[in-house]
């Protein structure tokens, strides 16, 4: 079994959301604390931590207490983030589309002074390749449907999926359709967090068969 991954001193960037293994996020930059850290990341290949707030907004928000800004807080399981596509159409604004890697911990956290959050982290062990069972085919082939639909309709290059496409996977469906569905974040991170692709998979069918989107 490979070893797993530690890392000292990783910039994150808490937002609100989830991120996936395997997604991708877009993201505008135009913070002074983000421009460095992506620049540099960027530059260098160098991945940060994407994590989820549950306190604050992505935006600090300057409060009269404290250090100045308003309180931010974060979940401690994370997903790691490579930035694949980049521009700076003009000063102080980057356009970024960031791959997803694998999940993390965090077991140490420090905000700098200029609002920057690092931690140390370590790697969490990476989804097991599964095949999706015969019964669950039918949420593999509608995530299909949906994103053939979104192409015809939007383009390939606006899809919120991009390829290499996995639909015979179990961890790649499931993450795919965590993505794409309007879910309560304490789901959307308690779905990410799970070690079992089927188990996850699994809950995504029973979700989209009682909205009536699938019928498993």
């Amino acid at each position: 079994m490979a070893e797993l991954l530690t890392l000292q001193s990783l910039p994150l960037f808490p937002l609100n959301t989830v991120l996936y293994p395997g997604g991708s996020l877009q993201l505008q930059i135009f913070e002074v604390r983000y421009l460095d850290l992506i620049g540099r990341c960027h530059k260098t290949g160098a991945p940060f931590g994407v994590v989820s707030l549950t306190q604050g907004q992505e935006v600090r928000r300057p409060e009269a207490s404290g250090d100045g800004f308003a309180n931010e807080a974060f979940v401690d399981i994370g997903t790691l983030a490579t930035v694949t596509e980049f521009s700076a159409p003009q000063a102080g604004l980057m356009l970024v589309r960031c791959t997803a890697g694998e999940r993390f911990r965090v077991t140490r956290r420090e905000r700098l002074k200029h609002g920057l959050w690092v931690a140390d982290v370590q790697g969490l062990p990476p989804d097991r390749t599964m095949p999706v069972p015969d019964d669950l085919k039918v949420v593999s082939k509608a995530l299909e449907s949906l994103l053939e639909n979104l192409s015809l309709r939007n383009g390939a290059a606006e899809l919120p999926v991009q390829p290499p496409y996995q639909f015979d996977d179990c961890a790649w469906v499931a993450n795919r359709w965590c993505e794409l569905l309007q879910l309560p974040p304490e789901l959307r991170q308690g779905l990410m967090q799970l070690d079992n692709p089927l188990l996850r998979l699994e809950l995504v069918g029973d979700f989209l068969n009682r909205h009536g989107i699938a019928d498993t």
